[in-house]
C-alpha cells in the first residue's frame, strides 16, 4: 500500500450529552478497499458526513487526500464520490441525461462528458437503460447508475454507505465484483460502511468494527482471527476409514498419537466418526500427509478458519449494539 489517503485522528463527534463518534483514529491506504463494519447506530454514517465535511467534528481533526474536510470541505468533496444507502435522481431525466447533469455541475467539458458518460454506463452494465428516465430503474439499476454519477468526476477516493441494500444476490454479486475492479485497476480508495458480514469478507483488504461510537478493532480477517483466538485460529476436520474395523477404539487413539505431536496443535477430539484437530497455524497439508504415512486412508478433509462473523460476534456478544444515533 502507499500512503494513506484518509486519515482520522481523535475524531470526535457529540450531540448534547450523547457522544455518537468518540475518539476515533483510523489510517486508509491509497487503493485500499475498508470495511467499516457495525450495527445500526454504530456512529458509522456521522463518522463518514465528519470525512466528507457535512458536519463538523466535536474534536478530532478528519483529512482526506491530505486535506482537512473541516477546513475546506468543498475541496475535498471535488475528489470523493459519496454514494449513499438511495441515491436521488431526476426522475424524468434518463440515466444519461442525469450523468450529464451531474458533470456540468462538476464543470466537465461536454464533450468530455458524454465520452465518460456512455464509459460508465457501458462499465456499470446500464448502456441498454441509457435512455430510460431514472424514475423507471429497478433498485439496482439505480445504485448502479448511482455509482457511474460518484465516477464521472474521476475521485481518488469513493465512499458508500449501505450500497447493496434492497439489491438482489446477483445484483449485489455484481456491484461488488465492480468495486474490486474500480480499487485494482484503477487505485482508487474505498470506503465501504455496511452491517453484511459476507459482503464486507468478502471485498474488503481491512476491517474496522465499530460500535456506540468507537473502533473498537481494525485489520484484516486473519490478523484479527489470530489475536482473538491465538489458541485455535484454525479448525481441522479429518475423516478416515480405518486400517482395523474391528477395532475401532484402539485406531482412533492411534490417529490422535499421530496427529498429537504436529506443531501448532492445540486440541484434538473425535466428534462421531470425524477427528476435530484446532491449532494456531495452518497445518492441514502436514496432518494429511502424516495420517497418509500411518497407513490411515484420508476420506475426509476440511479446514476452516475464524471468520467475520465469529470475529463480530466475538467483540459484540453480550454488548447493547442498537445506538441512539448513526
Amino acid at each position: 500500500m502507499n500512503s494513506s489517503v484518509i486519515e482520522l485522528n481523535g475524531l470526535t463527534k457529540r450531540y448534547g450529552t450523547f457522544t455518537a463518534v468518540n475518539q476515533l483514529n483510523l489510517s486508509i491506504s491509497k487503493g485500499e478497499i475498508f470495511g467499516l463494519l457495525g450495527p445500526n447506530g454504530a456512529g458509522k454514517s456521522t463518522t463518514i458526513l465528519m470525512m466528507l465535511g457535512l458536519t463538523e467534528p466535536s474534536a478530532g481533526t478528519v483529512k482526506v487526500c491530505g486535506i482537512n474536510a473541516t477546513v475546506d470541505p468543498i475541496a475535498v468533496k471535488r475528489r470523493v464520490g459519496y454514494l449513499p444507502d438511495d441515491i436521488g435522481f431526476y426522475e424524468n431525466y434518463t440515466g444519461l441525461d442525469n450523468l450529464l447533469y451531474t458533470a456540468r455541475l462538476n464543470q466537465i467539458p461536454e464533450e468530455e462528458a458524454m465520452a465518460r458518460a456512455i464509459r460508465l454506463l457501458e462499465r456499470v452494465n446500464l448502456t441498454a437503460e441509457a435512455g430510460k428516465k431514472a424514475g423507471k430503474y429497478s433498485r439496482g439499476m439505480r445504485q448502479r447508475l448511482g455509482l457511474a454519477d460518484v465516477l464521472i468526476k474521476n475521485p481518488e477516493v469513493i465512499i458508500l454507505d449501505e450500497p447493496t441494500l434492497g439489491i438482489d444476490p446477483t445484483g449485489v454479486h455484481e456491484f461488488l465484483d465492480l468495486i474490486v475492479q474500480l480499487s485494482r485497476e484503477e487505485g482508487i480508495t474505498v470506503l465501504l460502511s455496511s452491517h453484511h458480514l459476507h459482503q464486507v469478507q468478502q471485498v474488503c483488504d481491512r476491517v474496522g468494527l465499530f460500535v456506540e461510537g468507537k473502533l473498537l478493532a481494525e485489520g484484516d480477517i486473519p490478523t484479527l482471527s489470530g489475536k482473538l483466538f491465538p489458541d485455535e485460529a484454525f479448525t481441522i476436520t479429518v475423516g478416515v476409514r480405518f486400517v482395523d474395523n474391528n477395532n475401532v477404539e484402539q485406531e482412533k487413539i492411534r490417529l490422535v498419537k499421530i496427529v498429537e505431536p504436529v506443531n501448532g496443535v492445540t486440541v484434538i477430539q473425535f466428534k462421531e466418526d470425524l477427528l476435530q484437530i484446532r491449532c494456531t497455524c495452518d497445518v492441514t497439508a502436514l496432518i494429511a500427509r502424516v495420517i497418509i504415512e500411518n497407513g490411515f486412508a484420508l476420506t475426509h478433509l476440511n479446514r476452516k478458519e475464524f471468520g467475520l462473523d465469529e470475529i463480530y460476534h466475538h467483540y459484540f456478544e453480550g454488548r447493547e449494539v442498537h445506538g441512539k444515533a448513526n
